[in-house]
Formats: structure tokens, C-alpha cells, sequence
């Protein structure tokens, strides 16, 4: 073993001359330890929102999505379809029509999006399982009918259950030559569910059946705002993505689930390494204990390091030895906060102990721990505890050699 490191772990579990030195020890390694579980526990936190949200998300928006590069409608004939759909790993093609309109409800009105969607449409997002209120239809016995966001549901003070009462749909025509011409063409959808999901699709999104958005915005029969995909099981939606676009030519934009809300994802991880930066510095603070408890000790030892020094160790190596003793303080203290973090993940995972107010669409925090988390942990707790003996080290270096007894 290195004599350097062999010297600073005697050191380490040594007995000290006053107790006080042990007990300023204790309380730097448990700082160390409440520390590092807290930095491993901001980073679970937002893990598990992100990868709640991730699967919110996933009720409305599919893994795959097929838009044009221009505009905002394209043709999407048989031919497209069927090739698409003799893709290996395709599982669903689902033909979505999208604009915006103007809502009106009983005196409640607002603008929102419509959205046209075909038969597959919750079977390639499982938008049914996020229903609140009524049920997922879009159309009975010939009449057309909306599921509505519980934003937008809210907005326009809609009742669900009132079967009789119709939403007025005002939509834009391009096609208005003068003054008298009407400005809206207008149609009327009977509201029959409400779905909950996340706030940017709640507070906007109306769904109805592809046939209705059609025939209001005046389309041929093969205009979609977007093809939306669902992969099977198991398959690389990479290599599907490719092959998809491979498909479609260069004028379509073929997007995967984290491509569709890139914008929030990035927020997400500015968010979350900003929480890691702030926990960081109550560490910097704890490492004030450090210092302490490597300078109490460094004076415990002087006559130690005197020995050494007589005895033809250089400076460099009691340098090294109280720089080990600061590492080996810190990773001792690491290793405890790991322990404790795992220990309390596992308790919130499982019991769900920290709850969020009611009104959230869960009951407690959701927290994920990754493997990749502990890599920035164990690099910046192992940094702070390295500077932190720096200054005791070099204060053990102007240990004289020979020490007069008082």
C-alpha cells in the first residue's frame, strides 16, 4: 500500500488527544453525507417528473410523428399509408387534421385548437385512459361530437352530461370576397368527455372525428396535418424514425416523442442542473467542517509529522498524506450519504411518504434514481472534499521539523 495513503487512513480512525476532535470529524462526514444525499435526491426528484410528464405526453403525442417541413397540411394518399404501414416496425398510422377556432358555450367562448383525429387515433396515444369526465366518442348515432381538455372544458364552462346542448364551432374561411361574406363558417359538436393530460394540451385541445375537420375546413379527403405513429413493441424507434423518413422524402419532418417537446425537455434539464448547482453550494458550506476537522487534526499530529519529516519525509509527502485524509474523510461521508439517499428513495418509491397538494395528477413525489446520476454526485463531492483539504495540507507543511517541547 501507498505510504502516503497508509499513513492518512491510520490516521483516520486513530484515537485523537480530545474528544472534540472526534466529534468536529463526526459532524464533517455526516455534512459530507447529508450532502451527497441530497444532491442524488434533486436529481431523482426531476428524473421522476421528467419521466412522468414524458409519459403524460405520450397520451397525446406518439412516438412517432410525420409532419410537412412547410406549411401546415399535406396529402397522405393510400399508397403513403399502406407503405407506411408495411413498415417492420410500424405498429399504427393514425391521420390527424389540425387548426385553430373559436369556441362558444352557452355565453362561455374562447379560442382553441381542433383537432381531427381517425379511428386509431387512441389506440396510437391511449388518449381513452386519460378521460375524467364522460367517455371517449366522437361521433354518435350521426352526430358529431368532442372530447374536450379539462382546461378548455373549464374555459368554456361545458357539462358533459348535458346531452342536448351543443358547442358552437367558428372556423375561418379564406374564401370571404367582400364584407357581407361571412368571415366564419360555423358547425356545432356535442361535447361527450373531458381528458386530463398536462396543462399545454389541456388548456387548448378539442378532439373531434377527421371527417368533421375535413368537410368545416373545406379539404380534399386525403389532407392531414400530421401523421402520428406507434412502433411495436421492442423495436428500435430510432431505426423506424429513419426508415420512416426514408419514406416520406426530404420535405416532411419525421419527429420522435422527445423531438415533439424538445423546448420543454431542455427547460426540464436547465431546471434540474440548476437545482443540483444550488444544492452544491449547501455542500461548499459543510465543507467549512472539513476544513475544521483537518486543521484539528493536523495540530494533533504535529509531532507525528515532525517524526516523519526527521525521519526524510519530504513536503510533497505530507502534502499527499493530508490530502488522502481529506478523500478519505469525503468518500467515507459519500459513501453514508449514498446509503441514506438509496434508503430514502426506496421508502418514497414504495410508500409515497412527501405527498403534493391535491389538485396534481399524482398523489406524492415521483422520483427515479439513474445509475449516470452518481457520476456528477461522486465528481463534484470529491472535488469540494479535495479543496477543502487543501489549506489544511499546506498548513501541515510548515510543520517544522523538530518541535521544542513546551
Amino acid at each position: 500500500m501507498n505510504f502516503s495513503l497508509l499513513v492518512a487512513r491510520r490516521y483516520l480512525f486513530a484515537k485523537r488527544s480530545t474528544n472534540a476532535i472526534n466529534i468536529i470529524t463526526g459532524i464533517s462526514v455526516f455534512g459530507i453525507a447529508v450532502g451527497t444525499a441530497a444532491l442524488l435526491l434533486v436529481l431523482s426528484v426531476f428524473n421522476g417528473f421528467e419521466d412522468l410528464l414524458s409519459g403524460l405526453f405520450g397520451h397525446f403525442n406518439p412516438p412517432i410523428k410525420v409532419t410537412p417541413a412547410k406549411g401546415k397540411t399535406f396529402e397522405a394518399d393510400s399508397l403513403v399509408l399502406s407503405r407506411l404501414r408495411a413498415l417492420p416496425g410500424v405498429l399504427l398510422v393514425s391521420e390527424t387534421l389540425e387548426e385553430i377556432a373559436f369556441f362558444e358555450y352557452e355565453g362561455s367562448q374562447d379560442f382553441g385548437v381542433l383537432k381531427g383525429v381517425d379511428a386509431n387515433f387512441a389506440r396510437v396515444n391511449d388518449i381513452d385512459s386519460t378521460i375524467r369526465e364522460g367517455r371517449y366518442l366522437l361521433n354518435i348515432d350521426n352526430r358529431n361530437c368532442a372530447v374536450l381538455g379539462a382546461g378548455m372544458r373549464n374555459k368554456l364552462s361545458i357539462n358533459v352530461e348535458n346531452a342536448v346542448e351543443a358547442m358552437t364551432v367558428y372556423m375561418p374561411t379564406d374564401d370571404a370576397r367582400g364584407v357581407l361574406d361571412k368571415p366564419f363558417k360555423t358547425r356545432y359538436l356535442f361535447p361527450t368527455g373531458t381528458f386530463a393530460i398536462q396543462q399545454d394540451f389541456d388548456n387548448q385541445y378539442i378532439l373531434t372525428n377527421l371527417a368533421f375537420m375535413r368537410e368545416i375546413l373545406a379539404v380534399p379527403a386525403q389532407t392531414v396535418s400530421a401523421l402520428e405513429i406507434r412502433c411495436r413493441p421492442g423495436v428500435d424507434i430510432g431505426g423506424v424514425k429513419k426508415q420512416v423518413k426514408a419514406l416520406m422524402g426530404e420535405g416532411m419532418a419525421v419527429r420522435d416523442a422527445y423531438e415533439q417537446n424538445e423546448a420543454f425537455f431542455k427547460v426540464m434539464q436547465l431546471e434540474k442542473w440548476m437545482g443540483f448547482a444550488i444544492t452544491s453550494l449547501m455542500l461548499v458550506l459543510m465543507a467549512f467542517n472539513t476544513i475544521g476537522a483537518l486543521w484539528m487534526i493536523v495540530l494533533d499530529k504535529q509531532k507525528d509529522i515532525s517524526i516523519l519529516k526527521s525521519m526524510g519525509a519530504t513536503d510533497r509527502i505530507v502534502h499527499r498524506i493530508f490530502l488522502l485524509e481529506g478523500l478519505l474523510l469525503t468518500l467515507l461521508g459519500m459513501a453514508i450519504g449514498f446509503v441514506l439517499a438509496i434508503a430514502l428513495y426506496a421508502i418514497q418509491k414504495t410508500y409515497g411518504i412527501i405527498t403534493i397538494p391535491q389538485g396534481f395528477l399524482v398523489e406524492s413525489y415521483p422520483i427515479a434514481m439513474r445509475v449516470g446520476d452518481f457520476i456528477p454526485v461522486v465528481i463534484t463531492v470529491i472535488g469540494i472534499g479535495l479543496l477543502a483539504a487543501l489549506l489544511p495540507a499546506q498548513r501541515a507543511v510548515r510543520v517544522p521539523a523538530f518541535l521544542r517541547e513546551e
